[in-house]
């Protein structure tokens, strides 16, 4: 699965974008946010002091969707604008 981090969210996990064989027990966006924030201080960090939105293959979504099947999951930060 590719991930992708947008803004804020690059800077501070240190990367732009990777692949990650996730675990089949994953099943929501929540548990992925967890197992990653599991893995490294970074994303623990990131995910828990900053707001984050999330994109399943390119649709907005929320931690309780599921992610099976999913090709590609964005992060970002939430936007403002006029």
């Amino acid at each position: 699965m590719r991930l992708i981090y947008f803004a804020s969210l690059r800077e501070r996990i240190g990367k732009s974008a990777e692949e990650v064989d996730v675990p089949d027990s994953l099943r929501t966006l929540g548990e992925l946010i967890a197992w990653l924030s599991a893995r490294d201080e970074a994303y623990a960090a990131t995910f828990a002091e900053t707001i984050v939105r999330a994109a399943i293959d390119k649709k907005h979504a929320k931690p309780d969707q599921s992610i099976v099947g999913a090709r590609e999951i964005a992060f970002f930060p939430p936007m403002t604008g006029g």
